[in-house]
């Protein structure tokens, strides 16, 4: 019979093993990986003259503009009656979302809020939803308020 000893197995292999040279600018992360910190390198002529007039005349044009695009949800569109029933109906379930009714002709929509991204619409679409649930939400001008 052969014995078994409760020790267990032990070599060394660190003869065998590559070593790893580590540069002065390379850190070692915790993952494993290898990341080098290179200089800050200051930019030379980032902005010239050129791209500044481009700029500038984009700026003109966005403070010319009383709309920014955005997001909107659409309650209802069909008829007159059933618009304002619809738009009355809202303002009774979820008073603290602003609605309005728009005339294109020739269909009224009950249009609720008003959002700068998709996301922000988001939350308040699922609390119409709940209610509504013919509500999507469409792309919409925002009217932006100018300071005179």
């Amino acid at each position: 019979m052969a014995s078994t000893s409760s020790a267990g197995y032990s070599e060394d292999l660190s003869a065998l093993r590559p070593a790893i040279e580590v540069k002065k600018d390379t850190v070692i992360a915790k993952s494993g990986e290898e990341k080098t910190n290179k200089a800050y390198i200051e930019p030379k002529v980032a902005i010239t003259p050129a791209l500044d007039a481009v700029l500038d005349s984009i700026d003109a044009i966005n403070l010319s503009r009383n709309y920014v695009e955005g997001f909107t949800i659409q309650v209802y569109s069909g008829r007159r009656e059933e618009a304002l029933n619809t738009r009355k109906q809202l303002t009774s379930l979820l008073p603290e979302i602003e609605s309005e009714v728009q005339f294109t002709e020739p269909i009224f929509r009950v249009k609720a809020g008003r959002y700068f991204s998709w996301i922000e619409a988001q939350r308040d679409f699922t609390l119409i939803k709940k209610y509504f649930p013919s509500a999507i939400i469409i792309p919409d001008r925002i009217v932006v308020a100018q300071e005179d």
